[in-house]
Order: structure tokens, then sequence, then C-alpha cells
């Protein structure tokens, strides 16, 4: 019997509350003794609430942690099997439980789990391998503690550093994005998502999240459809082409109309254009915030009708039963039709069936997860911090350091683990990291491991935002002949971690001053989410390394780099502004870079996209394209070659970028169309051939269509420049 034909049977057999039910995401606090926002610890299920929520009102999803911190697998599992008895043993059709986790680094929620980089900084690798592998082993350790479905990745393109979610997207280029976000799919779901190693992914948050005019989380949006199209779809088009099982909808407003109500979006573009066929779920609350926050439905009833109208399959409401009830009302009084709903509820019975929770409901809790909490998996952290570190700046080669130097190391983020993990690290916030990591390393422990702690000194010089023993640091500093100056940001997500200044706070301003002054050498260590403003500083500092939130699995990476036992590779996933006023893309528009009247040209970024030091170096030659008149049929084939011609093998991002000179709508400068990660051997040269499709330089024009025109165009490799013309 087909998986199809299961669904249609049971959904034959499902009443009106049922399939409601189906609909219902509650968070899992709704079941628990306590108030859901003040949970009671230790955290146990409410017999009562347990029973209203699965057998009253058939719940079908539930999600999150008990008390908002991690389990351990063998609670995860008690949590799963209790839910999943109570529905298979006493509901009338047996349909299990689908729950759902935040596993947006590692499985984060569950203690001992490995942790990785942050996406920002898988991005930061470029390297499409790592990332499939990095889900895969998310993938194992969330099943591993008994749960299927994880709300990652994330495929929202950023276009405003300020935006405090930078650290959870590939950056702000659509193709990269797409490209990393496709190797993560394929990394969580296999070609079986029923495997027992592997989970249901969630692509978040369609669409357009990423660019809030103010830079804080949630606030509106105004994006053009077809910059929405060409700049937002392509991210989410290409992990939809890999099986993506769900999608999560932006909390945003876009144009004045929040997503969460917007059936051309999720409807028209999701499903009609992009044949999307999986559970579109909300985010935290969403449907209610139409109501409360947004001010477009009159009342909670009227925005739960706009939001089933819009084409949303399940509310994640979170913290009460209100969504079951007002779209129960809403069928009965013939405003929803029984017909929609069997729409939303085929697709989450079909994910349910796909991922075999019929006839496995709770994976073993022994089963064959010997690899958990392996020495093996929290390699792979240290392998991605390696690749992703990026060396920003290595004057006079600065970098690597020599072991038997004198150096200090301060700045608070040199003891904080918070800024190693960042949010969405044991709890929601990060904020428990340097309790629940207690004794793993910080950045000063790595260091000292590296070099030997006889010949390191440290003085901490200021906070986050406070000065402390300022003049310790610096008396400290003239006994050394290096300092290791370590700022950044704390942990944070979403709403808690929006900011008016991209600038460093000034207290650690003051203390890289004050080191500067000093005279002695500095390299500057930024563990930070988004890319804070640091010019008041970067042109006195001789290296500065880029760490993201690499994890306290992976800071280990940034000791070995620090002291040359790892060459870098990380490349920048996104534009490094240079000022609070100046946030523009790399893939600006001609006229936001034009010079004026002899004034300064506006993009002057501290560091452009793509880019990232080697304490190796390489040569490009011999670019070469196969034709130089195309038509829409054919690819654009191009070769060059490569030379390692430092003293070091080394890995580098060959990154190939084309320009439209001129079309209907005004082109961007550039666009990154292809990338690869290769290494090469001190000395060796390689010949690389690229293929790109023509139809992968189209836009979109004014009436919102995919178009190409003919014309000229130019490809850039490095500081190598070609032509062609596309003919029609």
């Amino acid at each position: 019997m087909t998986k199809n034909k299961n669904v249609e049977e049971l959904l034959q057999k499902m009443t009106i509350e049922e399939k409601v039910g189906q609909m219902t995401q509650v968070a899992l606090d709704v079941v628990l003794k306590g108030d859901p926002y003040e949970p009671t610890k230790p955290y146990a299920f409410d017999p009562e609430k347990l029973d209203n929520a699965i057998c009253k009102y058939h719940v079908g999803s539930i999600l999150n942690v008990p008390t908002s911190e991690a389990l351990t697998r063998q609670q995860w599992h008690y949590v799963i099997s209790t839910l999943q008895d109570k529905a298979i043993k006493s509901t009338r059709l047996k349909v299990p439980i689908l729950f759902g986790i935040d596993s947006i680094h590692g499985a984060s929620y569950t203690k001992e789990a490995a942790l990785f980089p942050h996406q920002i900084g898988l991005a930061a690798t470029w390297n499409r391998a790592l990332a499939e592998e990095v889900a895969a082993v998310t993938a194992y350790e969330t099943k591993a503690s008994g749960i299927p479905w994880v709300f990652s990745p994330v495929q929202d393109v950023c276009r405003n550093p300020v935006w405090a979610r930078i650290y959870e997207t590939f950056g702000e280029d659509s193709f990269l994005s797409g490209e990393m976000g496709k190797a993560m799919v394929k990394g969580f779901e296999g070609d079986d998502v029923s495997h027992p190693e592997k989970v249901a992914s969630c692509l978040k948050h369609f669409l357009g999240y990423g660019m809030p005019i103010s830079g804080k989380d949630r606030t509106p949006a105004w994006i053009p459809e077809n910059y929405l199209r060409e700049y937002f779809l392509p991210s989410f088009e290409a992990a939809m082409e890999v099986g993506a099982k769900t999608i999560m909808i932006n909390s945003g407003a876009i144009n004045g109309t929040p997503v969460h109500a917007n059936k051309h979006i999720l409807t028209t573009i999701l499903r009609d254009e992009m044949g999307f066929e999986g559970v579109a779920v909300t985010d935290w609350g969403d449907i209610k915030y139409l109501h409360n926050r947004y001010r477009v439905a009159a009342t909670q009833k009227d925005a739960v009708r706009m939001a089933i109208e819009a084409g949303v399959d399940m509310s994640m409401v979170p913290d009460d039963l209100s969504f079951a009830d007002h779209l129960l009302e809403l069928v009965k009084e013939g405003s929803i039709s029984e017909e929609r709903l069997d729409i939303s509820v085929r697709r989450i019975l079909k994910l349910k069936f796909d991922l075999g929770l019929f006839e496995n409901p709770v994976p073993s809790e022994s089963g064959d997860y010997k690899m958990f909490n392996s020495f093996e998996h929290k390699m792979w952290s240290s392998v991605t911090a390696m690749e992703s570190v990026t060396l920003l700046k290595n004057e006079n080669n600065t970098l690597p350091l020599a072991k038997g130097k004198k150096i200090l190391v301060t700045g608070w983020a040199a003891e904080s683990i918070r800024s190693l993990n960042g949010g969405w690290s044991n709890d929601w916030q990060g904020a428990t990291s340097d309790e629940f990591a207690k004794g793993k390393p910080n950045l000063l422990d790595a260091i000292k491991e590296v070099a030997d702690e006889e010949h390191i000194d440290f003085a901490i010089g200021s906070k986050y935002d406070e000065i402390v023993d300022l003049e310790e640091a610096i008396e400290k500093a003239k006994n050394v002949d290096h300092i290791v100056l370590c700022l950044g940001e704390d942990s944070y997500t979403e709403f808690m971690g929006n900011i008016s200044d991209l600038n460093l706070p000034q207290e650690q301003i003051a203390l890289a001053k004050a080191m500067i002054q000093t005279g002695k050498p500095i390299t500057l260590i930024l563990l930070e989410g988004r890319p804070r403003i640091i010019s008041t500083i970067a042109d006195d500092i001789e290296s500065i390394l880029l760490g993201y939130y690499p994890s306290h699995d992976g800071v280990g990476a940034i000791a070995e780099i620090l002291f040359g036992e790892i060459n870098p590779s990380g490349k920048l996933p996104y534009t490094y502004p240079r000022h609070a006023n100046a946030l523009m893309t790399y893939d600006h528009k001609h006229t936001e870079a034009v010079e004026l009247q002899g004034s300064e040209i506006p993009f002057n970024p501290q560091f452009e996209f793509g880019h990232g030091l080697s304490y190796t170096t390489f040569e490009y030659g011999n670019l070469m394209l196969e034709k130089n008149i195309l038509t829409p049929e054919d690819d654009l084939r191009i070769s060059f070659s490569i030379k390692n011609t430092g003293n070091l093998s080394g890995k580098e991002v060959v990154q190939i970028y084309v320009a439209d000179d001129y079309a209907s709508i005004e082109p961007s400068v550039k666009r990154l169309r292809a990338f690869d990660k290769i290494e090469l051997e001190a000395g060796e040269e390689r010949n690389l051939n690229f293929s790109i499709p023509i139809k992968q330089l189209a836009f979109v024009n004014a009436q919102n269509e995919w178009t190409l025109e003919a014309g000229t165009f130019r490809v850039f490799v490095d500081g190598m420049e070609a032509s062609f013309e596309l003919k029609m």
C-alpha cells in the first residue's frame, strides 16, 4: 500500500476536529505542569493538560524544550515516548505526534551533542561537502534524541548587516546561500528521510525576512516584487530542488502585508509557481500577531481565517489551544471549507508517513547511535571552524605567530563561551553557555594550549560595554612581544539582538586604542554574529582574524591558525562595512557607487564579499572563454589556471562573477555565478573549467518575469576579466 493511499484512507476517517488538531502545533510547556511562561523546574507532565491537548484537541505537532534549556538524550526519549504513547494508545486514529526542534548549529538542545560554527561561519567555508556533513551529524544527533524534524537551514538572504539574525544565515548572496542550503538539506534528509539517522528539514523563513528596512528584527520590509523574486527566491528554490520537506514562514511584513496573511507569496508563488508540496508552518505566534502586532485582523479569529486562506498548513500557536478553537468555529460557520483543511492535513499526514512515524514513532533510546557525542562528530566542528575562520588582514605577514613570543591576550571575548556559541545554544539566547559548557575551552584556554601557557599573559581590559582594569592591560602590554585583542559580541538572537549602532561598543574600542598606543603589534580576533564596524581601529592593527561564532567545540581552530598549525581559508559571505551609513552589498547597482563632483566613491567597505587571506599565495592566469558569442541555448564555458606560488599547501575558494553591461532593469555591478573550494600543494598548478548555464544570467524584469536580454557581459576571476556577447 502506497503512502499516498495510506494518507487518503486516514484522511477520510478524520472528523473536522481531528483535522484541525493536525494543523495545530503547541510548545511542550502547554502539556507540562506550571504556567507556560513560567514552567515548573524540574519539568513534569501534567496528565490533565496532556489529555486535553492530545485526546480532546487532537494536537498533531509539538515543539521546543521544557524549562527552555537543553535535555539529555535520555530525557528527550522520555518526553517523546510520553507524547507518542498518549497519541497512539489514547486516541481513536492513533496518529503520531510530529515533534520539531531548533537544531540550529548542531543538536543544540541536546546536552553533550556536537556544536558547530553557526551558519554564517559555515558559509565562510564555501565548502558544500562540509555543509552536507555538518547537517548529517546534526541529523544523527537530533534523531538520537528521538526527534524527527529540525527547523533548519535558514535560507534567508541577509541584505542588511544590522539584522540580529545574520549569523543564522549563509550571508548576503542568493547563489552561495542556495548552494550551501541545498547541501544541508541533503545532509539532513538523505535519500530516505525515514532512515534512523535522518530528519526532515525546514527552510526558514519564506520569504524576504533578511531585509528589514530598519535592521530591527520583525520590522517592516519594503521590497519590490522583481527584487524579491531575483534576490530572495533562488536560495529557497535551490534547497527545494533536493526535496526539503517543510518551510517556515517569514514573521515580518513586506510592503505592508504580513507574510502570514499573504496569499500571493504563500500560494501563488510557493505552491502554484514553485510547486512546493511540503508543509508550511508558521513561526512562533505569528497568526496571533496578525491581530495584536500587525493590526490587519480585527480579532484573533479573523487572524486565523486570513492565515489559512493565505496558505498556512500548521500554526505554531504556540502557548495555548486558541488556534484550534477559532479554526473549528470558522469551518462550522462556513468561512473555511473542510476541503481547505484537507489540503493542509494531507501534507501533514504525508510528512508523518514519509518520516516513518507510524511504524517507528520513537527511535530506540539505545539504538545504533554509538557515534553520539563522539570524537569523530566533534572533529567536524573543528574542521568546519578551521575552514571558516577568515584572515581579513595580515600586514607584513604578522601571522602566524612564533610560539616562543611573549603574548598578552586581552579583551572579554577571550574568556567568554557565549561569544563562541552565540544564540540557540542550550537555551534560546545562549545565555547559559558559560554554565552548560563549563569545563569546555574558551579562546584563552585554546591559545594557551597551542602556545604553551608560560608565554601567555592575560588582562581583561574591558567587558562587552564596560571598561575593566584597563590600566592593568596597558601595564602588562609593556612586557610582551605581541598583543592578541579579543573583541566582539555576546550571544543573542531575534529581537533580543536588536541594536541601534553597528559600531563595536565604545568601551571595546577604547581598549583597542589603548593597546595601539603601546606600539606593540596587535592581532585582533573578532567573535561576532554580524560585522560590527571597526574602522576607527582597523588601519592601526597589523592582523585581523574573524571567527564568527565558532562554538566551543571549534574554538581550537582559531588558536591553531593564529600560530600557523592551520592555514586559513575562510572567505567573507557578506560585505564587511566601513561606515554605519554605507551598508551596500557587493552586488549593488552602479548608481549606488558613482563618483559625483569629486566626492569619495561610496562603495568603500572595510572588506569585500569573498575576501579572505591565506598564509600562502595563489596566482591566477590564462582566463579563456570557449565562445565569445553565445545564445540562450549555450553554456558559458570558462577555463583558467591557478598556481600555489607560496611555500605552504593551502585551500582557495575560486569565485566567478559575471556582470551584465546593460539591461532594461539597472544591473548589478557583478553577481556571483560559480564557485568551488580546492586545495593545492606548494608549487602545484591546476587548470580549472566551469560551465554556467546561460539561463543563470537571467534577471527579473519590471513585469516580474525572468528574462534574458541580448548584450555584452563580462566575466571576472580574481583580477582577470573577459567579455562575451549574448545574441537572441
